[in-house]
């Protein structure tokens, strides 16, 4: 499988420098490559291969003498990076999106470039651990965690964040295989997301949604800061990269959030079932985007589906159709607004809360896509009972003590 490990580099004023201007020179030869792109297809009537663009290289270092700083990998990686853009273009435009041409790389956009198979490699000096990178030189980073003893090093990748902090990724394959999921499952659970509270899932568990409004209003703020600041001035780029901070912040704490839970559920159970949601779609929606996007429901699943591969999990995305409205009991629809909580059958009587009900309707239709023996109902005695305002037999707030515990084994990646 293939893994990566993300660390912070440490550099020093000149090694800033030098990373910024190598970073630089990458993007002109990016933008410099889609020029030849371009100009090729308006002479030959059809686009060059990327051997073509990449053999290239040796003669442009002649009269380009700045490519000769770079080391010859990186450099071909960037040629690399060109061509992976075409081909998302045109998965893009297979799929029914509408498409544009690529575009010319601002600074601003150009982050980051990679060192591939070699020209790199992590090394111990005066005490400490650095990366040395050929023809930039010994960096320090904080190996916060070990990379695994069997793993092979294949890239990596050197990005400045939009703070100013650099961080290294290495690419690392092993030569283990993922467990396979058992045929029979024994533990399962249905997990219905939502706003008030993240997940509730089958066993009555439900989670709360991680509280970031400190957080927002301190971005809220340095936002009004910086509307303030006279464009392209040094107090400009100084609360730019407060506000980029403030981003920052939010990211890590809700990645963070998102690592613990799905790690939960990958190696707690042996099926998982979730809605697929289509999370576009609803982010179009009039009301209530903003709480849509700070959920991240796509980021959590995509999340989950990885890990439950990498534990040997079954990862079953159902159709969310109905989930809510039909009674997991005896499968009668009962429409009901939003603001109605609990779910109460007028056919058969079942009660249970409105996200138990859905998060019940969702396990047996993950079973079903399975093919797993399950019972054709699901019990009303193991219904929730409709006592509290959540009706969970177990509710733990995102951030708190007990959600700490229960994912203490959690690995975030």
């Amino acid at each position: 499988m293939y893994y990566a490990y993300k660390y912070r580099l440490k550099p020093s004023d000149a090694h800033r420098e030098e990373l910024d201007r190598h970073r630089d020179i990458c993007r002109q030869l990016y933008n410099h490559t889609l020029y030849r792109l371009n100009e090729y297809q308006d002479e030959h009537g059809e686009l060059p291969s990327m051997t073509t663009l990449r053999s290239e290289l040796p003669d442009l270092k002649e009269w380009w003498d700045d490519l000769s700083d770079v080391y010859s990998k990186v450099l071909q990686t960037v040629v690399e990076r060109l061509f992976d853009n075409l081909k998302g273009l045109s998965k893009l435009k297979e799929n029914g999106y509408g498409v544009g041409q690529l575009k010319w790389k601002p600074p601003r956009e150009f982050r980051s470039f990679t060192y591939s198979q070699s020209g790199f490699k992590l090394d111990k000096k005066g005490g400490q651990t650095v990366l040395s990178l050929s023809k930039l030189g010994d960096i320090p980073i904080r190996l916060h965690r070990a990379i695994p003893d069997d793993a092979k090093r294949k890239q990596v990748t050197v990005k400045k964040e939009p703070t100013g902090e650099w961080f290294a990724t290495f690419g690392v394959e092993m030569d283990r295989e993922p467990p396979e999921p058992p045929e029979n499952p024994e533990t399962c659970v249905g997990i219905d997301v939502g706003i008030l509270k993240y997940a509730h899932d089958t066993d009555g568990t439900a989670v709360g949604s991680l509280d970031l409004s400190d957080e927002r209003d301190r971005l809220e703020r340095e936002q009004r800061k910086l509307s303030r600041k006279q464009h392209g001035s040094n107090n400009y780029e100084k609360q730019r990269r407060q506000v980029a901070e403030c981003h920052a912040d939010l990211r890590r704490k809700r990645r963070d959030f998102l690592h613990k839970l799905s790690n939960y559920y990958a190696r707690e159970y042996d099926l998982v079932a979730v809605e697929n949601l289509n999370v576009k779609g609803m982010m179009e929606s009039p009301s209530n985007s903003r709480n849509t996007a700070s959920a991240a429901w796509r980021t959590f699943l995509s999340l989950l589906e990885h890990k439950c591969e990498r534990e040997g999990t079954h990862f079953v995305a159902v159709n969310p159709r109905g989930t809510t409205k039909e009674c997991a009991s005896c499968g009668v629809s009962t429409e009901k607004p939003l603001w109605v909580r609990e779910h109460s059958c007028p056919a058969c009587g079942f009660e249970a809360d409105r996200d138990a009900n859905a998060a019940w309707n969702i396990l047996s239709r993950g079973l079903e896509d399975v093919g797993v023996g399950h019972s054709e109902g699901t019990p009303v005695e193991t219904a929730l009972p409709v006592d509290t305002s959540v009706s969970a037999k177990r509710v733990v707030e995102a951030g708190s003590p007990t959600l700490k515990k229960r994912t203490a084994s959690a690995v975030s990646e």
